[in-house]
């Protein structure tokens, strides 16, 4: 929905920009708005049309009236903005960008296409209006992420509309010369083939930053009835969520408060020390890690991590999708308890 609501307003921003119209400016301003509404990402469109109206040196007038239609859309979105400001922990399990090659093809492949003698119509020019959209809300997005990471590519998916206008103006170009050339079925070829490979990758269960069905199924693999569980961090407790079959023999040692009565993602914790007591009462524990996710520093994760170093010790490791999920051991003394037996998974893998 959000891509066809850009769509549809960049289709309105090139009509009103021809017909001056002020009603086409209103139409533009509230297309644009509902599709911010529907994801806030879809700003981004709007600063790409701003510079499609700079490089296309349009008159004074149409800049001032999509300053005004901007400002609006920016206005009706400011509200929603501060108020999922404080919800940003509904990303906080992105640790980098995700599915940036596939951006990044797109966008190659675009400013390739770019070079073609494109016809347009009217004060905006085709690519000065395709390769913006195309390559802008990605780079934004990017650009924020190293402040903190934001970049997924379904985020910014609207601007594949930019390829899709390059690619239609090459076809459009070969038809117009009534003939086409094997370079230009080359250049079809070429252009088809870098692109289908990674659209098929998306459609693998690979392409997912993790596998929380897998990250469950690992957990109740090498965890024991009785056995201790962490999470590091905390947020990873959505990991094994979608199954607590998974869980469900396990005893969760941070958790004082589930995410159900809390009103939280990954729930809340018990303070540091009580966490670092619980470890100490467990002979084994089983910790899930994300892979390329950095922990928050808080008491809580300082307690997990010092308490695993100082008196537990690595048995062994399984990598899956995304996460690392490890079994401890505790350390013992003269006058310590034996360790239970490894089962024949464990030794493997130890």
């Amino acid at each position: 929905m959000v891509c066809a609501l850009v769509t549809w307003a960049t289709y309105a921003l090139v009509v009103s920009v021809r017909h001056r119209v002020r009603w086409r400016w209103a139409v533009y301003g509230s297309t644009m708005l509902l599709a911010c509404l529907l994801h806030e990402f879809a700003v981004l469109a709007l600063v790409a049309h701003g510079v499609t109206l700079v490089v296309s040196r349009v008159p004074r007038p149409v800049t001032r009236a999509w300053s005004a239609a901007a400002a609006g859309v920016v206005a009706g979105l400011l509200p929603l903005a501060v108020c999922s400001a404080g919800q940003s922990e509904q990303v906080s399990w992105i640790g980098g960008p995700v599915r940036l090659r596939y951006f990044l093809v797109v966008a190659v492949v675009g400013m390739a296409c770019a070079r073609a003698p494109l016809r347009g119509r009217g004060p905006v020019r085709l690519a000065a209006l395709a390769v913006p959209i195309l390559v802008l809300p990605g780079l934004l997005l990017l650009i924020a992420s190293l402040v903190r990471p934001l970049f997924v590519d379904r985020y910014v998916l609207y601007s594949n509309i930019g390829i899709a206008l390059l690619l239609g103006a090459w076809m459009d170009y070969f038809h117009r010369l009534r003939r086409w050339s094997r370079t230009a079925w080359i250049a079809v070829v070429a252009a088809l083939a870098a692109l289908v490979p990674s659209s098929l990758s998306l459609r693998t269960p690979q392409s997912r930053s993790n596998d929380a069905t897998a990250v469950g199924a690992t957990v109740r693999q090498e965890g024991r009835p009785g056995d201790g569980l962490l999470y590091l961090s905390c947020r990873q407790r959505i990991l094994t969520a979608a199954n607590p079959e998974d869980t469900r023999l396990l005893t969760d040692l941070a958790l004082a408060q589930d995410p159900v009565s809390s009103n939280t993602l990954a729930g809340v914790e018990l303070p540091a020390q009580d966490i670092a007591a619980r470890m100490l009462e467990f002979e084994r524990i089983v910790a899930v890690r994300a892979v390329g996710v950095h922990s928050p520093a808080n008491p809580q994760e300082e307690a997990k991590t010092s308490t695993l170093r100082r008196h537990f010790h690595a048995y062994g490791t399984t990598h899956v999708n995304g996460a690392r999920v490890t079994v401890y051991l505790r350390d013992h003394g003269p006058s310590a308890q034996p360790v239970p037996e490894p089962t024949a998974r464990e030794r493997a893998v130890g």
